[in-house]
């Protein structure tokens, strides 16, 4: 398998969990999304707007990569957010129309990606301004960590409320692959 099959993969995941996870979201109120439970940014709320933040600023950069990816152009038009704590929406309604339509981004960001691109050098800045030269395969893959990453953080607070989300394992969305006996 390729690490564009792979990619592709964990975009298909991706939208799946987070659709899982904002639809259970969608049965706290407003207070409940807001309380700050102890989690590094603080609330449900708070979390998943982190994700979008860091998505937003992920695909941003590889926006400016010289493949000049068409899937992008969206997100290369808005505004960086100005901190990893940026609250972008307090409502989870408004919040989950900007997360399908950024998950539907990165979908068509992994299918329009090739292996030359996946093995070059992303150049960028960090949030402080500081330099940075990696590979462009290692930062896709990050963006898809940190997503897991948070949303575990969300899956344990909304289990806290009572709220099974359902299975969340990478495994449920691999295909099964035909076997035949040699």
């Amino acid at each position: 398998m390729s690490l564009k099959s792979h990619f592709e993969l964990l975009a298909s995941y991706n939208s799946w969990m987070n659709e899982s996870l904002y639809l259970a979201s969608q049965r706290l109120s407003s207070d409940e999304l807001a309380c700050n439970r102890g989690a590094y940014f603080g609330s449900i709320i708070g979390t998943l707007n982190h994700i979008l933040v860091g998505d937003l600023i992920w695909l941003k950069r590889f926006a400016e990569h010289p493949s000049e990816f068409m899937a992008l152009s969206y997100v290369k038009a808005l505004k960086m957010p100005s901190s990893l704590d940026k609250q972008l929406y307090d409502n989870i309604n408004d919040l989950f129309v900007e997360r399908v339509k950024l998950d539907k981004i990165i979908t068509a960001f992994c299918s329009e990606i090739n292996e030359d691109c996946l093995s070059s050098t992303l150049t960028y800045k960090n949030t402080k301004g500081k330099l940075f030269h990696k590979k462009m395969s290692d930062l896709v893959l990050h963006l898809f960590n940190h997503q897991t990453h948070h949303r575990g953080q969300v899956s344990t607070l909304l289990n806290q409320q009572g709220i099974d989300i359902g299975g969340t394992d990478l495994l449920l969305k691999i295909p099964e692959v035909k076997y035949t006996l040699k």
